[in-house]
């Protein structure tokens, strides 16, 4: 179970950090640097990194024995996740001094990515009820 965890969570760090960089690459002429684009690359980072990981589970990619697809409750816990790890991503690209939007968009595509494995990691290692 250890080694299909990993690939699901690698899946949602990678498919997060690629979307979240491409956003910030797109919206970075239009918005400046700063806390609303960190959202919106993270965001979008997020719920790709949750659709990649949930067409994988439906498909019979990577699925061991306790892997579901996730429930809408936890895609929405996720999208406030995003919001925290964005805005962690955006002070990590300003305490680096890497203020350019496709490292903002990176970081904080992958800061919300981790928040969002967590997430699945504690889903998943709950006892039902």
């Amino acid at each position: 179970m250890a080694g299909i965890t990993t690939v699901s969570l690698l899946v949602v760090m990678v498919v997060g950090t690629v979307v979240g960089a491409i956003v910030g690459m797109f919206l970075g002429n239009s918005i400046p640097p700063d806390a609303v684009l960190a959202v919106l690359a993270g965001l979008a980072g997020t719920v790709a990194g949750a659709v990649a990981r949930n067409l994988l589970v439906d498909q019979g990619i990577a699925v061991g024995e306790y892997e579901s697809a996730l429930p809408l409750a936890i895609l929405i816990y996720a999208v406030v996740a995003s919001f925290i790890g964005s805005l962690a991503g955006l002070e990590v690209a300003l305490l680096v001094g890497e203020a350019f939007p496709v490292w903002i968009g990176a970081l904080a595509g992958l800061l919300s990515s981790i928040l969002t494995g967590l997430l699945v990691i504690a889903y998943h290692h709950m006892p039902p009820r």
